[in-house]
């Protein structure tokens, strides 16, 4: 196997498919509050700007976790594992995109936005990577609030504020990690279990953790939903909600009568992406062709 280059391996400290992921759900944010009207130049600050962050969360994660990434086969090849990059170079690198991300919020969006994605920031690389990841199952949990920000980043970096559309929006993204992150624990829960990171599927079991990806699914879907009943989306966006969640919440019953429980863990991981793809997409092109009018009145 060829060894991957310099550059390569600094981007792999970035985790991309994280940023990449994170870029959508920022998007669908930032589309939710504009509703059509949109500002090139604060659009590109938001997005470089939160990814430059989260870039630089992502690179002092693979400090802080290379000796648990040792002992898990699906990060031993990582490059701080592997040698093939020192944690102080790492640490300079996250450093200056760190800068560089908050530098550009800064100077192109609010201080609210600023604010926001520092709280971010903080959960993730302080409390979640440095302690509650490896010292409790509610790590998941305070994880989770970190996976929500940047969507509610690019709502406030156009409204301004923090209303309840970003409060909808916390919360929507928030319970979505949930069952997304169990999901991944139950089909890698050797790994964690390797690596001693008390994932609720390892310290409670495959049947507990079933009942608390249905439970937050089924809070999810209500969550989603009430984005276009308070009058943030439209009944585009409503519609793709309610079939996704509905159909995300059968596979989650599913699990009851799974034969093979990582299979269906990887179903129910790979819908979670489709749907919150799905929602993002849908926020970013519902939101500009409706007007602000709660749904429910219409019902």
């Amino acid at each position: 196997m060829q060894t991957p280059s310099r550059f390569q391996d600094y981007v792999t400290l970035t985790k991309p498919g994280i940023i990449g992921g994170n870029v959508i759900s920022v998007m669908g944010g930032f589309f939710l509050a504009a509703r059509g009207d949109f500002d090139a130049l604060l659009f590109i600050a938001t997005l470089v700007g939160l990814g430059l962050v989260i870039a630089s969360g992502c690179a002092y994660n693979n400090v802080i976790d290379r000796d648990i990434d040792a002992l898990m086969r699906r990060t031993q090849s990582r490059p701080l594992v592997q040698g093939r990059i020192t944690p102080a170079a790492t640490l300079v690198f996250a450093t200056l995109l760190g800068v560089g991300g908050f530098g550009l919020l800064a100077l192109g969006t609010n201080a609210l936005t600023v604010g926001l994605a520092a709280f971010g920031f903080a959960i993730y690389v302080g409390a979640y990577s440095l302690y509650m990841k490896r010292h409790s199952e509610f790590g998941t949990l305070i994880g989770s609030l970190s996976g929500a920000v940047p969507p509610v980043v690019g709502y406030c970096a156009v409204s301004g504020q923090f209303d309840a559309g970003a409060m909808t929006l916390l919360a929507i993204f928030c319970l979505w990690q949930m069952p997304h992150s169990y999901a991944i624990a139950i089909f890698r829960r050797e790994d964690y279990r390797a690596a001693s990171i008390p994932v609720l599927p390892v310290v409670r079991g495959i049947e507990t953790a079933k009942h608390y990806i249905l439970g937050y699914i089924l809070a999810f879907v209500v969550a989603t939903l009430t984005l276009s009943l308070a009058g943030y989306a439209g009944v585009g966006y409503f519609t793709v909600a309610l079939a996704m969640g509905v159909y995300w919440l059968y596979l989650g019953l599913e699990g009851y009568r799974a034969r093979d429980d990582e299979k269906w863990a990887k179903q129910v991981f790979g819908f979670s992406i489709l749907t919150i793809t799905a929602l993002s997409v849908m926020m970013s092109v519902d939101s500009s062709l409706v007007p602000n009018v709660a749904l429910w009145t219409t019902l």
